[in-house]
């Protein structure tokens, strides 16, 4: 039997091809792929018994099963689902669109010298002494939910400070530092770790911890390792590494104004 085929269709085609391509790469890097198989063969299973075969008792079976199945998928696939609106919404088309119709706020989020020097500074400081630490700066995503899990500070920002919070016996260090709109907020605490297998392996915990704040959110995660003092830092998933003092201040700079 015969039926019209248009450009619309193959655009349908591709459209639905790369959703479930991007749903796939999603899901691989969460460790979630046989779930998201399983789901794909259940899909197959009731297009095919209510579609090709009209199965109507099996077919609606399955039909209340996949109404209830979206909230269960929602609630399951969160952090997945999270991470896909805010990389929609990151996407820079966007973003220079919303700025196009904004009356000059974004320049009030512009940090200056005094919020990014203390910071450098003090990861230079640690970085002799090998002292590792994990600053997370916050830009438009709020971090609420990560500075519950640690001890609020809220206070400026100070070298000797963020030297003294991150200082070996300090009950403090092995968390992360939260810093938001020019302040301390708080400290200790806890960061999603990304299961990312392109990491390197000599990265330790707190690399990864930087890294999975970086994808969940617009963040700027500071990392200086305890193993060697090196200082990295990640930012829209990506790690940049080995960084010195001007290299560190000028990525701040940079990224902190956008």
């Amino acid at each position: 039997m015969f039926f019209d085929f248009g450009i619309k269709d193959i655009i349908d085609i591709l459209l639905v091809a790369l959703m479930l391509y991007y749903i796939y790469r999603l899901m691989k890097e969460s460790r979630s792929l046989n779930v998201f198989i399983g789901i794909m063969v259940f899909v197959v299973i009731w297009l095919f018994v209510s579609q090709v075969l009209e199965m109507r008792l099996l077919g609606s079976i399955m039909d209340k099963l996949v109404s209830v199945g979206v909230i269960a998928l929602i609630v399951l696939f969160q952090q997945e689902i999270r991470k896909f609106l805010y990389t929609l919404g990151a996407h820079q088309q966007f973003k220079h669109f919303f700025k196009f119709f904004s009356s000059g706020k974004n320049k009030e989020i512009a940090e200056d010298k005094e919020t990014i020097m203390p910071i450098v500074m003090a990861c230079m400081s640690m970085s002799k002494g090998k002292v590792g630490s994990l600053i997370v700066i916050e830009r438009t995503t709020p971090l609420d939910d990560i500075v519950e899990t640690g001890d609020t500070i809220d206070a400026n920002i100070n070298q000797r400070l963020i030297e003294n919070i991150f200082f070996k016996n300090s009950p403090l260090h092995d968390g992360a530092m939260i810093i938001s709109k020019k302040r301390i907020k708080a400290a200790g605490c806890i960061l999603p770790v990304s299961h990312n297998l392109d990491i390197p392996k000599e990265l330790g915990l707190r690399h990864r911890a930087a890294m999975g704040i970086s994808q969940t959110s617009d963040a700027i995660a500071v990392v200086v390792s305890e193993e060697t003092g090196r200082i990295s830092v990640a930012i829209k998933g990506e790690f940049k590494l080995r960084l010195s003092a001007e290299e560190l201040e000028s990525i701040l700079a940079k990224e902190m104004t956008v």
